[in-house]
Parts: C-alpha cells; structure tokens; sequence
C-alpha cells in the first residue's frame, strides 16, 4: 500500500518539489518578477537615482547565502498565499501603478516568500527593509519628503541658533542669520542620511537576530537620531556661513561626514542594545 501511495502521480510531484532547494524557488519567483528589476537597473545606470541600494541588496545576499542551510524545505502555507497576492498585485501595478510603487510591492513580495521558508525566530523586518532599500529610492525621497523635511530642518536650526544668542529667522526653507540669508538646500534635507540610518538599523538588526518587535519599538530612536543630526549639522554650517563670506566644499562635506559617522553609530548603539531582544 506504501509503495503504490508512493507511486502516486501527486506524490511524486510533491517529492520532486521537495527536492528543490529554497534558495532556487526564490530565484524562479525573483525571475518572475523581472520586469521591476529591469525598471530598478535602467534608473540605475541612468544616474537619475544614488546607487546606495547596491549596499542593501549586498547585504540582503549576504544574509540570505548565510542563513541558507537554515532555510525550510517545506514552506508555510499562509505565508506563501501572502508572496502570491503580492506578485499578483505587483503584476498588475505594472499597468496601473507608478514604477517604484509596483517594484516595492515586488520585493515585499519577494521577502514574504523568503519569510516562509525562514525558520521561526530569525528576523524578517530587517530583511524586507533592506529589500526596499535596495531599490532607487532616493530620488522620490527627496522629491516628495525633502521640502518638508528642510522646512522642519530650517525651524528646529532657527530656534537652536536664537538659544545661542544669534538673530536667526526663517521663511520656507530660507534662513535669516546675523542680516545675512542662508538657503537651507535639497542636500540638507537630510534624505541620504535617513537612509543611511536606516540601512545601518537593518542591517545591525538582521545579523545580530534583533526580534522583529524589538526592532520596531527602537525605530522610532532611529527618526530622532537623523532629525537630531541633521539639525545639527544645518546649524553649524548655517552659522559659518553667517560669520564668514562663504564655506568652503571641504568643510561642509567635513562637518556633514563627521555627522553622519555620529548618528550611524547611535543607531548601531540602539540596535544593539539589549541583548534580551536578540535570540
């Protein structure tokens, strides 16, 4: 009776199935959703968008090959009907949707597939974090959240310059300081640091196994770690550009380096603390 169940057309498709390794199932599902990664590659190699989401997608690969021999043969069920919806509807953004948007819903699609071949315990957040940060990003960043972003900037700089006793005011995104208008500009928007933070919080919390929970209740430290350090970093400069005629290129890239390299390392700090939240 064994062997004529084992002998079972169903059965021996399933055993086949079984067969395959996971890491070429994500493939095949990758490859079907090509035409979002041939989208992401042409913005690329245009130079219309920062190519940091080469890092990202470096270390997703990483990740991914590492924790390979960890990964289930058998994928859970609930999780594999989630990855089919959200291929169908990245398919179907591709006709209704703008790009980035039906390449986001790809690579969420993407992520929920590696999810349910992922043992229980491993962190998924940081994992369909850095799936999206691998896509060209930025340039929409910037586009739809850098004047907003600059505005906050401009008055939280304006109010830490008044404390230290200069004339500051703004208007929009333009700053008054000691009689003399200073532009908060798209650089200074923060928008590349944000998505160096964030990078830096993916990452930390994938290889060091930080709970999805505990990843998400550190974040929003994370936020206030780029708004703290872009503020800074806007009132420093704005205050020598007040006092002296004009900054030079290589101060400004020095002090928005200095920065950055501080608030990437209180982000790696909050996301290792706590060794409770790691498994």
């Amino acid at each position: 009776m064994a062997t004529a169940i084992a002998l079972h057309p169903l059965a021996r498709w399933q055993t086949r199935f079984e067969t395959v390794s996971p890491l070429a199932w994500l493939g095949l599902h990758a490859a079907a959703l090509w035409p979002h990664w041939r989208w992401a590659g042409a913005r690329l190699a245009d130079g219309s968008d920062d190519p940091l989401g080469v890092a990202a997608l470096v270390a997703l690969l990483v990740w991914v090959v590492r924790r390979e021999p960890l990964l289930r043969g058998a994928p859970r069920q609930g999780w594999v009907y989630a990855a089919a919806a959200l291929t169908a509807l990245a398919t179907l953004a591709l006709f209704h949707l703008p790009p980035l948007l039906g390449a986001v819903l790809a690579v969420l699609s993407l992520a929920t597939a590696l999810r349910s071949v992922m043992p229980s315990g491993q962190p998924w957040l940081p994992v369909a974090g850095l799936a999206v940060l691998a896509l060209p990003v930025v340039s929409s960043l910037q586009f739809y959240a850098g004047y907003p972003l600059r505005v906050v900037t401009a008055e939280i700089s304006t109010w830490v310059l008044q404390l230290a006793g200069l004339a500051a005011e703004r208007s929009g995104t333009t700053m008054i300081v000691q009689g003399r208008q200073v532009i908060v500009d798209a650089p200074c928007s923060g928008v590349q640091m944000v998505w160096m933070a964030y990078f830096c919080a993916c990452v930390v919390a994938a290889f060091s196994g930080l709970r999805d929970r505990a990843m998400l209740a550190r974040l929003p430290a994370v936020g206030a770690l780029v708004l703290v350090g872009n503020v800074l970093r806007n009132s420093v400069l704005v205050a020598l550009e007040a006092q002296q005629s004009q900054v030079s290129d290589a101060v400004h890239q020095g002090v928005g380096l200095v920065v950055l390299v501080a608030v990437c390392a209180g982000v790696v700090g909050v996301m290792r603390g706590g060794r409770d939240a790691q498994d």
